[in-house]
């Protein structure tokens, strides 16, 4: 059954993807996180495998 058209609070229209997602705060916390750790743990990985091997006197 329909809802009255006098209703504002009741829509029948489908909430987009997009809006679901960026709605979802704990979502976009552990993407935040998760984008963090990959960054900089792979950044550090870089540079720890780029660096020149020392020379021992």
């Amino acid at each position: 059954m329909a809802p009255p058209p006098d209703d504002p609070g009741a829509t029948t229209e489908k909430i987009p993807l997009g809006q679901r997602l960026f709605d979802n705060v704990f979502l976009l916390l552990g993407l935040g996180l998760l984008v963090m750790f990959v960054a900089f743990t792979g950044w550090g990985m870089w540079e720890i495998l780029s660096m020149p091997k020392a020379t021992l006197p």
